[in-house]
């Protein structure tokens, strides 16, 4: 039987595409849609899909349009009266002119798997068993709906619901950025190629028949009224032959139709393209397409910003509308420095300073251009020195602003920058007096509700401040007042069940990386901390899946399955822990920590000599391999080989602060008679963690050292700390009576 998988059309015409698909054997269809970003802008297809199921979704599974309203609303804002936001922030409710900050690049890939999670909920809970997914046009989609559709295809059963893509025959967009699912990779890997049959591009019209004939106006009129979605050549030629003033014309009408169909959504995509080729682009366009800029910048749809902020730039001017012109510039090079591509942001800012005289404009882009230097910019390239002048300047320029309110306000950002260049030149010191500084400042001159989010994000800043100079009480004060005035901000949970975790309290991590789970799209690092902690908790089942569920969202979390693998292993799972072994070496052949767990499973299957050369494959890639260190010297010693298992375990201890393996060189120690060197490295094992083992075996050490009041003050503690121990603490009572 045919492998049951997702389906790819490839034609140069949509009449080719079309005919192709319909002649595919597919179940009912869930619902067609088209990916064209011309029409919608970002999510064109997402919010399709959305406006089709969710009415029926509240009726169905309202629980999942409830955990899922951020994706849904974030995505098709139609749907804001329908669905109720139930967790804003002040980030998603500040006004303009207080958004001092933006979301991350990585959101979109979040808020598509939120999505397809959403999407599975719904199909099941409908009970009408497989579905088909249609979305065409996708080599003209956004990058979110590309990203959504490259989560869709890698993550959804195909016998669930069947996606068909269907796209052009060019190369498709590899958008750039720091997302890891792109749909080009997605359609070759998870799709069956249908390469259709046909005339090529769609034509429209016999070739051997003039243009003229048929009526070239008529064809101009059909591009306008597809909103330019067609690919028919004789339709774009004839409507790049219209007069001018004509094409302006037909352009303001279909404008004006769409905008009575009151769906925000258009807004982004074929409204601004009527409006920005009507007859009043520098008023009409200007102003609808800032309308498209202004949202997708607040909602981090960055791609779409530089389209947008480039297609603005080219109807408005530094001297005719310097306002305008610097929106749209400003929000093109912040999406730049988002995406990853900061040189593309430093002409822009140049070309700004070159042609500005406005205060404003030269504080912005001094503090953008020291963000470059100091955090955006790759490594090499990154000049902390230049960044504290630029952003020097940018105080300077925010100290002569005339209202006093708006002056501190503008001071502090500016200087909260500084901080920033301090941290990265290790001077947390300096920072946190900066910070301490700025909150003083704004809360003498401010009002409470005045500049809340960027208040609370200076009390963020010097949360991770007072964490890396391991002041961790006042961190955790810090981290507590801002999660008390944002307490939907899933970041600052994850970031306090952090210090948590260091503060060796995992109960209250647990509880925060829940909470952070709860108020986000999915996000691997938050299940993999929380993964982490249940490990540490010693509820092994949940940890594992949640390792996996980290792997579902990204499979290149390399360390999730090298931690799944380890719990398996230790839970007696081998064949499972080989699974995850072998698949993590398959990627990255040369990983120590995985050759390490190679060489354990290969000891619980009985071969240590395969062991040993996994180890030393360890070594050879990381010769600094603590781990690989430690494990050849468990094996010398399992073999007898004392001196051997001492060397290398000492070399270990050299590498790492691990207590295990003190514990496990001091074992060592003490078969081979030197007790004395045992009994140091357990009173350092001792003092660091005050484990029972290692007690009992300082005890052990003790006895035969005649210091027989020290040993039993250690059985005693052993009992006092756990009774359990009783058996092996009256195992070494005939030997303390001797001593």
């Amino acid at each position: 039987m045919a492998e049951h998988r997702h389906h790819w059309v490839r034609a140069a015409g949509r009449p080719d595409r079309v005919d192709a698909r319909e002649r595919l054997d597919l179940p009912p269809v869930l619902a067609l849609v088209s990916a064209d970003r011309r029409l919608r802008g970002p999510y064109t297809a997402v919010g399709s899909i959305l406006r089709a199921i969710v009415p029926d979704a509240l009726a169905r599974c309202p629980e999942a349009v409830t955990g899922h309203d951020i994706e849904i609303l974030s995505t098709t804002p139609e749907l804001h009266g329908l669905v109720p936001a139930t967790r804003e922030t002040l980030t998603s409710l500040a006004v303009p002119k207080e958004r001092t900050r933006f979301y991350s690049a990585l959101r979109t890939l979040r808020i598509a798997h939120g999505l397809v999670e959403f999407l599975e909920a719904y199909l099941r809970a409908s009970g009408t068993g497989p579905r088909a997914l249609v979305v065409e046009d996708a080599h003209r989609a956004d990058p979110t709906d590309g990203e959504f559709l490259a989560v869709l295809l890698r993550r959804i059963d195909p016998e669930l619901l069947t996606v068909v893509v269907t796209t052009g025959t060019e190369p498709l967009e590899h958008p750039d950025g720091p997302g890891r699912e792109v749909l080009p990779t997605a359609l070759a890997a998870h799709c069956a190629v249908l390469d259709a049959p046909g005339t090529g591009a769609d034509t429209g019209t016999n070739p051997d028949t003039p243009l003229a004939s048929i009526g070239a106006a008529a064809l101009g009129r059909a591009y306008i009224a597809a909103d330019g979605v067609g690919d028919d050549p004789d339709e774009v030629a004839a409507y790049l032959a219209m007069p001018h003033s004509e094409r302006a014309r037909l352009h303001d009408l279909r404008r004006a139709e769409l905008e009575t169909v009151g769906e925000s959504s258009l807004r982004l995509g074929a409204i601004a393209w009527h409006a920005e080729h009507g007859g009043d682009p520098s008023g009409a366009g200007v102003a609808t397409l800032r309308h498209a800029l202004d949202h997708c910048m607040d909602l981090g749809f960055y791609h779409a910003v530089v389209d947008i902020g480039a297609r603005g730039r080219q109807l408005v001017t530094h001297d005719g509308d310097p306002t305008n012109w610097w929106a749209f510039t400003t929000k093109m090079t912040t999406s730049f420095a988002a995406l990853g591509l900061a040189e593309r942001a430093l002409p822009l800012y140049d070309e700004a300073r070159a042609l500005s005289t406005s205060p404003d404009v030269h504080m912005q882009a001094a503090y953008a251009t020291a963000m470059l230097h100091t955090r955006h910019f790759d490594a090499g390239r990154r000049d902390h020195q230049l960044a504290r002048g630029w952003v020097n300047q940018a105080i300077a320029f925010a100290s002569w602003h005339p209202d006093p309110k708006e002056r501190e306000a503008r001071v502090v950002f500016n200087r909260n920058g500084l901080a920033l260049i301090e941290v990265h030149q290790g001077r947390l010191g300096a920072a946190l007096e900066l910070l301490d500084g700025c909150i003083a400042r704004l809360d003498e001159t401010l009002e409470p509700h005045e500049h809340t989010l960027h208040r609370s994000v200076l009390r963020y800043n010097r949360a991770q401040v007072l964490a890396g100079l391991r002041r961790h009480a006042e961190a955790v004060a810090d981290y507590t007042a801002v999660i008390e005035c944002d307490p939907n901000y899933s970041e600052y949970h994850f970031d306090r069940g952090m210090l948590w975790r260091d503060l060796g309290r995992p109960e209250e991590a647990l509880a925060d990386y829940d909470r952070a789970i709860r108020l986000s799209p999915p996000f691997p690092e938050a299940y993999f901390n929380r993964a982490d902690v249940l490990a540490e908790l010693g509820d092994t089942e949940a940890a594992v899946a949640d390792f996996g569920y980290v792997l579902q969202l990204d499979p290149e979390f390399a360390d999730a399955r090298l931690n799944r693998a380890a719990l398996l292993l230790e839970s007696g799972a081998r064949q499972l822990a080989w699974a995850d072994v072998r698949a993590g070496l398959a990627s990255t052949p040369d990983n120590p920590r995985l050759l390490c767990l190679k060489g354990q499973l290969l000891v619980a299957d009985g071969d240590n000599a395969a062991a040993a050369g996994a180890y030393a494959e360890a070594l050879a890639a990381d010769p600094d391999c603590a781990q690989a260190w430690a494990l050849i010297g468990e094996l010398r010693y399992q073999e007898g080989d004392l001196d051997g298992a001492g060397s290398n375990l000492a070399r270990a201890v050299e590498l790492s602060p691990e207590p295990g393996i003190r514990f496990n060189l001091a074992v060592v120690h003490h078969d081979a008679g030197r007790l004395a060197e045992a009994v140091r490295l357990l009173d350092e094992v001792v003092d660091s963690t005050e484990d029972v083992d290692a007690r009992l075996q300082r005890a052990r050490c003790l006895i035969g050292l005649d210091r027989a009041d020290t040993a039993r003050a250690d059985l005693l503690a052993c009992l006092e700390a756990d009774p359990d121990s009783a058996e092996q603490v009256y195992e070494l009572m005939p030997e303390l009576s001797r001593a």
